[in-house]
């Protein structure tokens, strides 16, 4: 336990302080220290890809994918796994807690940090595609991190022979995932003990079994996540419109603020300016995962004409995440008066703001769909595994097997009792996954440029009423 508070000391914590203005000090951590300056690498390079190219971000994800003429899922169900596992309990909880801690001008720094990641989004998806492989045991392609690091490192072939860096990742992965599998299960039970009075021993049961009827079966995992996160992310997403509308009047007031404690001379003053700025671009990262390398395992698996056509979905899957589902949060926040809030955090905090715009169906609602957050996150995850799994154990299923028992124990151990230290687990596990995967990112990055080139090139000169598809 020394040992893994060490690492996530040294991952997460302030690494170098800033002195500034008001006795304040910005504290940036090893994480964020690699993360923005590598977006804002790939965002120059990609010549401003999310400003540049957001209406073909809509476009990918609109245009008609035919089922026929495809091996495994379609561009479109890889950004709906990979939206499953970004959209979670922190874009409920952890947007609170960035606000309760670095007050409204935090929500900017997300949305900055958004624009950033999504450029990174877009590199390691393309890698994602450009170096898949046949999956023998689901069907379909593989990938991820484990597989654009080991071709950085053994360009042959891959065999017996297997890349340190490689299986480094994939070992982060898989811890990282048992963690968060832990954290759901704990979140899932507290909402429903809060919201319905049931003992998580019956709510982790349920869940537990629920989860196994799903993921121990070979495919079923897609088919449900394609209907659970439409309709979660769309029913959130029209019930803070529906919030926002009843209280038009509040919501200039409300980005007055927002900008106002962004850049506010209030915050500098008072020495909170560093949380204000930090509290948000944490959160940001955290939430949109750009760059940690997970997405990647999923955006891998897409059978598409184009490998850019993939990162542009995953660069679009950011947006999703922060500029639409965590804004959403912080607007249910922050037009709730303050004095009903003070002094509350988590989703005490969450579930007092929805009572107060929706009464009790508020606080039963938000209680329903952090569970369809949280669980369609597990299911995510265990998606994720595969791919890391293969590449450590090889093709079997008794390795794929022991994994997914080993995540549904882990589910319904955190249903029961939450434990700080598997909770530092899965941050150091996705810690390290982010070194790892950008060790790759640098080097291979000229190939998913050179793929964007192309792919421009080819809509540029394909028929305006036809797309020519790429090769892969």
């Amino acid at each position: 336990m020394d040992v893994i508070k060490l690492i996530y000391q040294f991952l997460w914590g302030d690494l170098v302080r800033i002195p500034l203005p008001g006795g304040s000090v910005l504290g940036l951590s090893l994480l964020v220290l690699i993360l923005i300056p590598a977006g804002l690498y790939f965002t120059v390079r990609t010549r401003f890809l999310p400003f540049r190219l957001f209406p073909e971000m809509i476009r990918v994800t609109l245009e008609n994918q035919k089922s026929g003429e495809r091996e495994g899922i379609s561009g479109l169900q890889a950004l709906i796994i990979s939206t499953a596992c970004r959209v979670g309990m922190g874009n409920l909880v952890g947007v609170v807690a960035a606000i309760s801690a670095g007050g409204a001008g935090a929500v900017f720094w997300m949305w900055i940090i958004a624009l950033v990641g999504s450029s990174t989004a877009f590199i390691e998806a393309t890698l994602a595609q450009l170096y898949k492989e046949k999956d023998p045991l689901y069907g379909g392609y593989r990938g991820g991190p484990a597989y654009y690091l080991h071709h950085l490192f053994c360009p042959e072939k891959r065999g017996r022979r297997k890349s340190v860096f490689a299986s480094l990742f994939a070992l982060s992965g898989l811890i990282c995932w048992c963690g968060i599998s832990q954290v759901t299960g704990n979140s899932i039970t507290s909402s429903f003990e809060n919201a319905f009075r049931i003992p998580p021993l019956y709510s982790a049961l349920a869940l537990t079994a629920a989860a196994a009827v799903i993921v121990l079966r070979k495919n079923a995992t897609v088919k449900v996540l394609d209907v659970i996160v439409p309709i979660m992310a769309a029913c959130y997403f029209f019930i803070t419109i529906f919030i926002i509308l009843t209280n038009a009047d509040k919501v200039p007031g409300v980005f007055q603020r927002i900008f106002a404690e962004a850049f506010g001379l209030r915050q500098a003053v008072g020495g909170g300016i560093g949380a204000v700025i930090m509290n948000g671009a944490k959160r940001g990262l955290f939430s949109n995962e750009a760059g940690s390398g997970s997405a990647p395992c999923a955006a891998a698996a897409a059978d598409i004409s184009h490998p850019a056509k993939e990162g542009l979905l995953q660069a679009l899957g950011v947006f999703i995440d922060t500029i639409v589902i965590c804004t959403c949060s912080a607007m249910i926040m922050l037009l709730t008066p303050r004095e009903l809030t003070e002094g509350l955090e988590g989703m005490d905090l969450m579930q007092t703001a929805m009572g107060h715009h929706l009464g009790a169906f508020g606080v039963v609602f938000i209680a329903v769909i952090l569970w369809l957050f949280s669980f369609s996150t597990f299911l995510g995850i265990l998606f994720y595994a595969r791919s890391n799994v293969a590449y450590l154990f090889g093709d079997n299923w008794i390795s794929q097997t022991i994994y997914k028992l080993l995540a549904l124990v882990m589910l319904f151990v955190g249903g029961m009792a939450a434990y700080q230290f598997v909770w530092d687990l899965g941050d150091v596990g996705v810690g390290l996954m982010t070194i790892f995967n950008m060790i790759a990112l640098f080097p291979l990055a000229p190939n998913a440029l050179a793929s964007l080139k192309a792919y421009e090139e080819e809509r540029k000169n394909a028929p305006k009423e036809t797309e020519k598809g790429g090769s892969r």
